[in-house]
Order: C-alpha cells, then sequence, then structure tokens
C-alpha cells in the first residue's frame, strides 16, 4: 500500500454519470479518494451518508470528494439515488485502481478471508502527494464510518 508522502498515482476512469475522470486533472485542488467495499452495505452506506452531510463544507473549502468501488455504473447510480448521494462515484469493476492503491487485499467477511477492497481513504494535497490515510497498514486511524467526513476535515483542521 502507498504511504504518506508518496505521489498519488494517476488513473483514468469513468464516473457513475458515465464521464471520464482522470486524478491527475484534479491537480490545484486538495482531493479525497476513498475505497469502499461495495455498494448498499451497512458500513459503505453509512460512510457515504456521512461524507454527503459534509459534502457542502467540503465544496466550500475547495476539496473534491470521490469514492470508489468495484460497483457498475448502474450500481453506483442506485446507490445514490437511495441515499440521495451528491458526491460522485468512481468505476472500478476489476479493481485496477483498488490494486494501484494496494487497497485491494485479503479481508475477513463473515469469517473468512477473500480478496476483497479495503475500506481506506487517501487525502491528496493540491500537488498530488498522499497527505494523509485513514485505514489500512499505513493509516492515521482506522475509518470510522458514521463520522469519517469529520476525520477528514479536522485532518485538515477544517471542521466548523
Amino acid at each position: 500500500m502507498l504511504s504518506i508522502g508518496d505521489n498519488a498515482p494517476d488513473f483514468q476512469t469513468t464516473t457513475d454519470t458515465g464521464e471520464s475522470f482522470k486524478l491527475s486533472e484534479k491537480r490545484g485542488k486538495r482531493v479525497v479518494v476513498y475505497f469502499y467495499p461495495a455498494d448498499e452495505t451497512p458500513g459503505c452506506t453509512a460512510e457515504a451518508c456521512s461524507i454527503r452531510d459534509s459534502y457542502n463544507t467540503f465544496l466550500e473549502k475547495g476539496i473534491d470528494v470521490y469514492g470508489v468501488s468495484g460497483g457498475s455504473r448502474e450500481s453506483h447510480q442506485r446507490f445514490k439515488e437511495n441515499h440521495r448521494l451528491n458526491f460522485t462515484l468512481l468505476i472500478d469493476e476489476d479493481h485496477a485502481i483498488a490494486k494501484l492503491y494496494g487497497v485491494y487485499r485479503p479481508v475477513k467477511i463473515l469469517g473468512k478471508e477473500l480478496l476483497g477492497v479495503q475500506r481506506v481513504t487517501f487525502l491528496i494535497d493540491a500537488e498530488g502527494k498522499i497527505e494523509g490515510i485513514f485505514g489500512g497498514p499505513e493509516g492515521l486511524d482506522r475509518v470510522k464510518t458514521r463520522e469519517h467526513a469529520d476525520q477528514i476535515l479536522n485532518f485538515w483542521g477544517l471542521k466548523l
């Protein structure tokens, strides 16, 4: 997995609305890229709703937020609609982005170890360097799904 201070690997994918997305085109802004296991699971829903509820603060502070998961465009669209999510979800059906970031790893699901996407968030500065990580072995702290937006904003000293 990546570490704080590393350059955030560039990637290109499609958004939940079908638009092309390239991380390097976001240089000049702070960016949150958070990986989550699956649409519509309890933890992933709580995490997404936490970000949804604070999204205006992210926008006011000039921070872009992107959720990344292996779900299809249709799955992401349903997830957004069902929970009124107001930020972009990125498609990673083959887990290429998760692998690039080192978060497609063995995970325990119902007592079994399987390959899957770990819940990890990368905070990327305006120059494209990783400033902070939540979750995973390199993380500052584990992701607290219901409070995740506060964790991110507090890291940058931006919680109002």
